[in-house]
């Protein structure tokens, strides 16, 4: 009970500062860097991260190895996906590889929604675009 406590705590500060890291980011958008705000949403919940982008989401997919959740707004439909494990994620986003096309992706968790739409919640969210339809470099 104190550990679930301690948790709902150490969320909501997190949330609290979110609006303060959001407006003093330097939008490093240009250098490709991950935004200040993923670091202190991810690993998070797919309620959080919709939460974070305007979206009242709805869980489509609660599994041991993911649990995803629709998002339907204004700005576009999207899929919010979250990862137990950062393991997990690239064996989810190795599969998505075969079908090609962008994804937003932070520390456990990746947007699919099409590009015009990632760019917006990128700056809500933080994270990094992938397209993979281009070979890794890995």
């Amino acid at each position: 009970m104190v550990r679930k406590l301690s948790r709902g705590v150490a969320l909501a500060a997190s949330l609290a500062v979110l609006p303060l890291v959001a407006a003093c980011s330097g939008g490093g958008e240009a250098s490709g860097e991950s935004s200040p705000v993923a670091a202190l949403v991810a690993p998070a919940k797919v309620e959080v991260i919709a939460e974070l982008t305007g979206c009242e989401v709805k869980i489509r997919t609660e599994a041991k190895e993911l649990r995803e959740g629709v998002c339907q707004t204004a700005v576009g439909d999207y899929l919010i996906t979250t990862f137990p494990k950062d393991e997990l994620k690239e064996v989810w986003l190795e599969s998505a590889s075969m079908y090609g096309g962008k994804y937003l992706v932070g520390p456990q968790w990746a947007i699919s929604a099409k590009p015009a739409v990632l760019k917006k919640l990128k700056a809500k969210v933080g994270g990094t675009i992938r397209d993979l339809s281009q070979p890794s470099a890995s």
